[in-house]
């Protein structure tokens, strides 16, 4: 499985979004200039986004987005989900059926246990994002990230707030 980059981008751009005072919003251009990201493509998945109800946007010359709602409201699984949709990271395509010994007295009905094992390995992660809230990583963030970085970054940021 390979979660493509708008997944990391939509992730860090709702960490950023976190941290804005309220009724202030950020620009699109705003938010990939701060990643180095291509903003074309970081607007689709702000977008996603929006129409999950994750963040909100507000439209004009000063326009942008903000978190919906408080970052231990959402899960990271959300914005996965938002960003790359609901699908199972395993499709299987059933192709024991293709075995030249298999007869038709003794076709097997039950999912291979190849197929049981990788949508057990897909639950599990993402129960696992399921339980992670924005404020949890906003808290290693606090704790991993030197302050001096964290206070230029949120000058930074203010300075470009809509």
């Amino acid at each position: 499985m390979i979660l493509k980059g708008p997944v990391e981008w939509g992730l860090h751009c709702c960490a950023v979004l976190s941290g804005l005072p309220e009724g202030q919003y950020l620009a699109t251009r705003e938010l990939a200039e701060f990643h180095g990201i291509p903003k074309e493509y970081l607007s689709k998945a702000m977008q996603s986004l929006s129409q999950a109800s994750i963040v909100e946007t507000s439209l004009g010359p000063r326009g942008g987005y903000r978190l919906a709602k408080a970052p231990d409201q959402i899960t990271l699984l959300e914005i996965v989900e938002a960003i790359e949709g609901k699908h199972s990271t395993f499709i299987c395509t059933e192709i024991r059926k293709n075995n030249p010994c298999l007869t038709f007295t003794n076709p097997d009905s039950k999912p291979c246990a190849i197929a049981r094992v990788m949508w057990e390995a897909d639950e599990a992660w993402r129960a696992r994002l399921q339980r992670e809230r924005l404020s949890d990583i906003l808290e290693t963030v606090k704790r991993d990230v030197p302050g001096e970085l964290l206070r230029k970054n949120q000058e930074w940021i203010s300075s470009r707030t809509q």
